[in-house]
């Protein structure tokens, strides 16, 4: 018996190719790739648009303004006329911007490493576990909150005061220097103690970077026989040296913009202003005084400009010293 072989029948006529069964079905609208980026673009720039005013009408164009301001005579009430180089040269020479000078240096270079040492020495004791911790991170961070206000400065002023508190205290230890906001070389000191009171946010910043530091690096350290101190300068520091890199630039910065302590601490009007005998006369108290009190808007502008240029300069020293003591990860500097 043979075995039957069926065959398919005949294609009658050509065959036509359907194409793909499966893959993208063609947008009846297409949309082109550089229209598609305008509009992300568009997007982008609208949700920004709040961000780009406030920084053209408050920041950019006051500081423009200013900048002009800085070489005319301006006193807020008639129309600036320009007079050059005048108010530098006039800034130059004033024996009481000197002074405004030195007070503010000292405040920066007295102040600020107290006040980082105070930091860096409280988030040592609060990186160690114990009872209550959270409790005394948020009391000592705190006073970092509140420090800037104006109320503030006034209980600073009233407990600095002539037979307040700090002048009780002092005369029980037999000291009677009186109240330090009466006393021209005394006055600054409260400035620094409010200061140094306002350690709270640098505090944070250590102790955050204190928790990166390993255990393994104090545990060896530990089986070589090395001490808390040795252990400290040799381990903690150089840890650390980028978070104490940003302290120091930040707290820097701010020492050298502030007002309204000293401005209150030193008789907020009239002529002592800026502390008795210009006790408390900062660089940016200076400013508010030629400004706002005299009138002489176009001199405070040309300070105001000088002060940028000083943070500036300062900024620049400080970063290109870091080259040399700062320490990143895998060795890096």
């Amino acid at each position: 018996m043979g075995s039957a072989v069926t065959h398919a029948p005949a294609t009658q006529g050509p065959v036509r190719d359907s194409g793909p069964r499966h893959g993208p079905v063609a947008s009846p609208h297409p949309v082109a790739p550089k229209r598609r980026g305008h509009r992300e673009n568009l997007a982008g720039y609208l949700f920004m648009s709040p961000w780009i005013a406030g920084f053209l009408l408050l920041t950019a164009g006051p500081m423009t303004a200013s900048l002009y301001f800085a070489f005319t005579d301006y006193n807020l009430f008639d129309a600036p006329r320009w007079i050059g180089l005048d108010n530098f040269s006039e800034m130059f020479a004033d024996p009481r911007w000197r002074h405004s000078v030195r007070v503010t240096l000292w405040y920066v270079v007295v102040g600020t490493p107290i006040k980082l040492v105070a930091a860096l020495a409280v988030a040592l004791l609060l990186a160690q576990k114990r009872r209550g911790q959270a409790f005394y991170r948020a009391a000592f961070y705190a006073p970092s909150l509140i420090g800037a206000s104006v109320s503030v400065a006034i209980v600073w002023k009233a407990i600095f005061s002539d037979d307040a508190i700090v002048d009780r205290t002092q005369k029980i230890f037999g000291i009677g220097a009186g109240g330090w906001t009466g006393d021209p070389d005394l006055i600054i000191y409260s400035l620094v103690a409010l200061t140094v009171w306002q350690f709270g946010a640098p505090m944070v910043i250590f102790l955050a970077g204190l928790k990166q530091v390993p255990r393994e690096l104090y545990e060896a350290a530990d089986v070589d026989g090395a001490g808390r101190v040795r252990q400290f300068w040799n381990i903690t520091l150089p840890m650390i040296s980028p978070v104490l890199f940003f302290n120091v630039l930040l707290e820097t910065i701010h020492s050298f913009q502030i007002f309204s302590s000293a401005y209150i601490v030193g008789g907020g009007a009239g002529g002592n202003a800026c502390g008795p005998a210009d006790g408390t006369m900062v660089y940016t108290c200076y400013l508010y005084v030629q400004g706002f009190e005299n009138s002489r808007m176009g001199l405070a502008s040309a300070m105001a400009w000088m002060l940028l240029v000083a943070v500036a300069l300062v900024t620049a020293v400080l970063f290109w010293s870091q080259k040399r003591w700062v320490h990143y990860e895998e060795g890096g500097r």
